[in-house]
């Protein structure tokens, strides 16, 4: 139950004042995300090293709370990381969302942990992570 408590707090904080919300000037690769099932939307726009580490993210979120706090939480995340790490860090999340176990493995994502018992929700957690992917993935450059 405090688990629960924690994850609604969280999440509503999140959603009314999203620290990485709004389009990125320059950024060089973009991703997005539609939800057609409940009308969530979400663009994403990264910028990266020619290595490969992003150096910046935002994001362009219309949806629910559950959405927008997890575009969020994974724009702050992946700041500094590679497209590989993020890659295992999605994958760990929807790993997460799917069994409820694993929390340790994503940090801060932990917070979603009860969404496994809801599973009609947990596309809407997911929605950032596609669109960060496809956005790593190359396929809509700029």
């Amino acid at each position: 139950m405090e688990q629960d408590t924690l994850y609604q707090r969280q999440v509503i904080d999140r959603a009314r004042a999203p620290a990485h919300a709004g389009s990125l000037d320059g950024a060089t690769h973009t991703g997005e995300g539609t939800n057609p099932m409940c009308g969530d939307r979400v663009r994403v726009g990264l910028s990266l090293t020619k290595a490969g580490t992003v150096t910046a993210v935002r994001h362009e979120t219309r949806g629910c709370a559950i959405c927008i706090a997890s575009a969020d939480m994974m724009a702050g995340l992946a700041e500094g990381r590679s497209a590989l790490e993020l890659g295992t860090l999605s994958r760990q999340f929807g790993e997460m969302l799917r069994t409820g176990e694993g929390a340790e493995q994503v940090g801060e994502l932990g917070v979603f942990a009860p969404l496994h018992q809801h599973r009609s929700r947990i596309r809407c957690a997911t929605l950032p992570w596609t669109a960060l992917v496809e956005a790593l993935d190359g396929s809509k450059d700029r």
